[in-house]
């Protein structure tokens, strides 16, 4: 029985039609046209669901190919042992030994028929010349998973018909020119997880049937300058994955026509040169992710017109164009590090990420209920704000210096409310076509602005709550003291406030060569977590801000609190004058309290997420968002209740101005009816009721206050 396979190229029956316009893509053989974003998406949104059909990409699929497609011959399907000699604690089948988890040592002596033998898993340190010189039938040798560190030049001597070896997971640092140079029949050879720092294209002498070759974590440093197709031209899968490879020589992939599949991800490599792949006709697939690439050439890609697989993830392109992409007619998948880059590709069928958690293909804010949040945040941290500067002008305060204080923090959070209203402007306006603009958005003036008020608003804030606990704590701690600051002092440190604000925000925005773009990591434009390939200027200032300046006021405030809390309960003194004037500032103490703890609901998450991204955790989109939208304006929207609306001088000031409304119209016409009265009396009593009623006369409350 013979099996025939046929593949279909990928992506074939999806490529752009000429009736769909560019972007779109036909659902399968009907003429309706869909746009990128829908295709892979998890929904079927083609009535013959062929928007969801052959999405899988190939990507990785060499290393099982031999296990799903190798070829079945009538005597393979025997299972009694045909090898004479062999050790006891191996298992036999047909002409395959295995010796797995036995412990051995050294090489063992088995009969010359053997056709496979695995020996995985022991501790085998050393591979002597001629080793298997005399198994000259066999085919498949594994000894991953050993101790072997040392590799002679002919170990492997007499395996004419090998073709397929496996040496990974071992400890060979240095392989010698000509080690494999009877392998002629060679097709396979995997040295994954050994700490090989260097080869030379000599080190594959006599592999001139190899077609896969897999160097994985091998801690490889660089290539050989001069062409590996000298001894390996049909070599059609190389992965060298999670190296240390800085750079690439221009002519080491020369002449590779058959190369189909090169994995060069999780490498140092900076800079590719110009034509490191225009003799790489025959490429499918190219993996270039995590690779601190900080340029790509317009025309890197030009001769890869068979390249069907991209992957550029954890890849920063500021250069990004449509013209670096469009030469690859045949491409249908496409992995970026950001989203808004699969604009610059909408020739491609399969474009990942489709989202960043925060923002998506269509909106900047993804979430429907980020959308409505943003605006109701807006709505109640400006209009609250507001209501109080308002208030806190109209009424009398018992300490203006206090007063004014606390109407330069509503000043400070009312522009956290405009931030998140920009953001909601702007969101709308992209509605639908947000990834056609994402980049532009982001580099754009706008976003740096709004980023600048949210920086600025943060920071003032906390500052400012930082001053005014301090303020509270001397009055507190140390009541008899003298220790209060004057008008002069606190205009000072106000001003000061806001000029350092000022400073912290603006500074990233004097000096791009060393920050980059600060503000435009994503979509809400707030730096609010270290990125790897973020420069490292930037990353420390960031650092030095959410760590450093906002940790230390937090500290503060809380340290503050505590001695406060600690100094009444100790002061227990009966004296009825100190005990009134306690009792104002313990009210006060208890408002700030509740302050201070919306402060640890504001700033821990954040303080949290920022030491995570230290940590190269990596951190989803949707906390981004969630904490942009909801955590970081907490305290903005909270600062205006807790300051104001709930206390007791506010809630007076409010009752006496709202009796004062009722009363006046009821005033007015009892004075009305009063002096009519008066014309039709006595007069010798008239003097009297026009003493009474003397509209220049105060009227008293009950309780004393004037009405």
């Amino acid at each position: 029985i013979v099996f025939l396979y046929f593949v279909p190229a990928a992506g074939l029956e999806h490529r752009p039609s000429e009736n769909c316009p560019l972007g779109h893509f036909p659902c399968g053989n009907m003429s309706i046209c869909l746009p990128q974003v829908l295709h892979c998406n998890g929904q079927n949104d083609c009535p013959n669901g062929a928007d969801e059909d052959n999405c899988g990409d190939n990507s990785g699929w060499a290393d099982l190919f031999d296990q799903t497609f190798k070829r079945v011959y009538p005597q393979d399907l025997a299972t009694d042992c045909q090898v004479e000699r062999y050790p006891d604690l191996c298992q036999c089948i047909n002409t395959d030994i295995h010796c797995v988890h036995v412990s051995l040592r050294s090489i063992p002596q088995v009969s010359a028929n053997v056709t496979s033998f695995s020996l995985k898993s022991n501790k085998i340190h050393v591979l002597p010349n001629e080793t298997f010189i005399k198994y000259i039938k066999l085919q498949r040798l594994f000894l991953q998973d050993n101790c072997i560190g040392t590799v002679s030049i002919h170990a492997f001597s007499g395996l004419y018909k090998l073709q397929k070896l496996s040496l990974s997971q071992n400890c060979i640092s240095f392989l010698s020119p000509g080690v494999f140079s009877d392998l002629h029949k060679l097709k396979w050879l995997i040295l994954d997880d050994n700490p090989i720092t260097t080869i030379t294209a000599n080190t594959f002498t006599g592999l001139s049937s190899l077609f896969f070759l897999s160097m994985v974590n091998t801690s490889l440093e660089q290539l050989p300058d001069s062409r590996l197709c000298t001894h390996v031209p049909f070599l059609s899968w190389l992965s060298l994955r999670a190296n240390l490879i800085k750079s690439l020589p221009e002519n080491t992939f020369q002449s590779l026509r058959m190369m189909g599949d090169l994995d060069l991800s999780s490498n140092s490599i900076k800079e590719l040169p110009v034509s490191i792949f225009k003799d790489l006709p025959s490429l499918q697939i190219l993996n270039l992710s995590q690779n601190p690439l900080d340029h790509i050439h317009p025309g890197q890609f030009n001769h890869l017109i068979q390249l069907q697989s991209l992957g550029l993830e954890g890849v920063e392109i500021p250069n990004i164009q449509t013209s670096m992409f469009h030469p690859m007619d045949n491409l249908s998948y496409i992995y970026f590090k950001k989203f808004q880059y699969c604009s610059y590709a909408p020739h491609v069928r399969k474009c990942k990420p489709n989202s960043d958690g925060l923002s998506s293909f269509e909106d900047l804010l993804a979430n429907v209920v980020l959308r409505v949040s943003v605006w109701v945040m807006a709505f109640i941290t400006c209009f609250g704000n507001l209501f109080v500067i308002g208030m806190r002008t109209a009424l009398r305060a018992e300490n203006n210096l206090h007063a004014l204080c606390i109407k330069v923090l509503c000043c400070a959070d009312c522009l956290m409310g405009v931030y998140l209203f920009f953001v909601g402007v702007f969101d709308v306006k992209f509605r639908g076509e947000y990834n056609k603009n994402a980049k532009l958005w982001m580099d754009s003036l706008e976003c740096r602005i709004i980023g600048f008020l949210a920086m600025l608003s943060s920071e003032v804030s906390v500052m400012l709550l930082t001053y005014l606990t301090m303020e509270k704590f001397l009055v507190i701690v140390f009541p008899f003291s003298h220790l209060r600051p004057s008008k002069c002092q606190t205009f000072t440190v106000l001003t000061s406030i806001w000029l350092l604000g000022i400073s912290i925000a603006a500074v990233p925005l004097l000096n791009e060569e060393m920050f980059g773009n600060y503000y435009g990591h994503n979509g809400v434009c707030f730096p609010l977590h270290s990125e790897r390939l973020e420069k490292p200027i930037a990353k420390g200032y960031s650092t030095g801000i959410f760590l450093g300046l906002n940790l230390v006021a937090f500290l503060i405030i809380a340290v503050s609190y505590s001695s406060m809390f600690y100094s009444i309960y100790k002061t227990g003194i009966n004296a009825t004058e100190l005990r009134g004037r306690l009792h104002r500032d313990v009210a006060m103490a208890n408002r700030f309290f509740f302050i201070v703890f919306s402060d640890a609901l504001c700033w821990i998450p954040i303080f949290l997420v920022k030491i995570l991204s230290l940590l190269e955790f990596k951190i989803p989109g949707t906390i981004t968002s969630w904490v942009v939208i909801f955590i970081l304006p907490i305290n903005s929207a909270l600062n205006p209740i807790l300051y104001t609306l709930t206390t007791s001088f506010f809630r007076e000031q409010v009752e006496l101005l709202w009796c004062h409304w009722q009363r006046q119209p009821k005033l007015k016409l009892d004075r009305k009816s009063l002096t009519s009265s008066v014309i039709y009396t006595d007069p010798s009593r008239f003097s009297f009721y026009h003493r009474s009623f003397n509209p220049h006369i105060s009227i008293l409350d009950i309780d004393g206050r004037y009405r």
